[in-house]
């Protein structure tokens, strides 16, 4: 049958496009409360500027890299053929039947823009914003794109392989907490004297933020489905389901772990198990989904211990929820993928155990080559503009150092 644009499904996508986008600036409030009072426009800054850098460079490039046909049939990287979106119009596209190839690509740009933007926990309160300038532009191409195009690309290597992530396991989480991980390493721990003690500076912002990414995700899940139609419900119903454990979850343990019930521990937990359901969202049912979500919960959480006990200043703990949680929701979509939830698409509990095998591969290349490809682009952008701040703008604060303005005023 002739593909047809389907006017239900175009606004779904519309909307869900709508949300992702809000996912960004969801996530500058929710970085920007756990930061010190000093560095809170820096958070903000960063977020808003990736919204605009990559809302460019998608369209130019990004895209055509990221989806565009298979170059020399490798599996690695996508054509030049789409550049500035060339050919990219109101017909229907070879990656959606019954929406316009246009509205998939707005919608594909979301997930670019909101993944270097993740990676700006790990290094917050002591990088250059001209460094991270140049490390967001250069990431985004050069990191992003191609595990994109592996994944979710037509020839991409990973795709041809079977692998099931269905909203970014590998592309968004384990992409940018491997990144992350490195940079926190690369940029080395902030600056501290016996006094300081690196706490949020207001948690109202960071629960608003959480809110809003909790909001957003059913864009994010939801729209992989690319349609309005029972695979949209799904990813949306376990989406919430996995978020609401990994909260219960991480809460629980923090409360045993600290005597107290934390609000940062609540909404942490959540965005864990969000980052948990991710690639599964369109694979598993709802019991599932709790499992992923208690998992997601306790896992991350030890991950966070643990870099606490290798004093890793990761500052905002993105390795720890979006790399380890990313990692630990692909193998899952490996073991919990059932037919019956999306048929042809089934797991180790449904009788395909090779599955499982599929999905360490994907986690092992993207562990290696965002980790490599992260650390050879942070040495270029040091050599071109140096990466840290010295110590006299860090301890100034990186408002008043890097931007010239305050956020709060005295």
């Amino acid at each position: 049958m002739p593909s047809v644009i389907n006017g239900g499904d175009t606004a779904w996508i519309l909307t869900a496009t709508a949300l992702v986008m809000l996912m960004t600036p969801g996530l500058a409030l929710f970085y920007g409360g756990l930061v010190r009072r000093k560095n809170v426009l820096s958070i903000l800054m960063q977020c808003m500027f990736i919204l605009a850098l990559v809302s460019v460079t998608w369209v130019l490039v990004g895209y055509t890299l990221a989806f565009g046909k298979d170059f020399n049939g490798w599996g690695i990287i996508g054509g030049l053929d789409n550049l500035g979106l060339k050919g990219i119009g109101t017909d229907p596209g070879p990656y959606a039947k019954t929406i316009p190839a246009s509205a998939f690509a707005l919608f594909q740009m979301m997930f670019a823009i909101i993944t270097p933007a993740l990676i700006i926990g790990a290094f917050a309160e002591r990088k250059r914003f001209k460094a991270f300038v140049l490390f967001a532009l250069l990431w985004s191409l050069l990191v992003y794109s191609p595990i994109c195009h592996w994944v979710w690309g037509d020839g991409g290597w990973l795709r041809n392989m079977g692998v099931l992530d269905y909203a970014g396991g590998t592309v968004v989480h384990i992409s940018s907490g491997v990144a992350a991980l490195v940079a926190a390493l690369v940029l080395g721990p902030r600056v501290r004297r016996e006094s300081d003690r690196f706490e949020p500076h207001d948690v109202r912002l960071t629960v608003i933020g959480a809110g809003i990414l909790w909001f957003g995700w059913f864009g994010f899940n939801g729209g992989s489905a690319l349609a309005a139609d029972g695979h949209a419900v799904n990813a949306v119903m376990v989406t919430n389901t996995a978020a609401g454990m990994g909260a219960l979850t991480w809460l629980t343990m923090s409360w045993l772990h600290k005597g107290s019930p934390s609000v940062i521990g609540a909404v942490s937990g959540a965005i864990a198990g969000e980052v948990g359901i991710t690639p599964a969202s369109g694979f598993v049912d709802p019991s599932s989904a709790i499992v992923i979500g208690f998992l997601a919960g306790m896992v991350c959480y030890g991950a966070i211990l643990l870099r606490e006990r290798l004093k890793i200043d990761d500052a905002l703990d993105v390795w720890a929820v979006h790399g380890v949680g990313g990692t630990l929701g692909i193998l899952l979509t490996g073991i919990l993928a059932v037919g019956a939830v999306n048929a042809g698409y089934s797991g180790l509990i449904d009788g395909n155990p090779h599955q499982v095998v599929v999905q360490l591969v994907a986690i092992a290349a993207t562990w290696i080559y965002s980790a490599i490809a992260t650390l050879i682009i942070l040495k270029v952008v040091d050599l071109a503009v140096g990466l840290r701040v010295d110590t006299a703008e860090e301890e100034a604060g990186l408002d008043s150092s890097q931007h010239g303005e305050v956020a709060w005023q005295s």
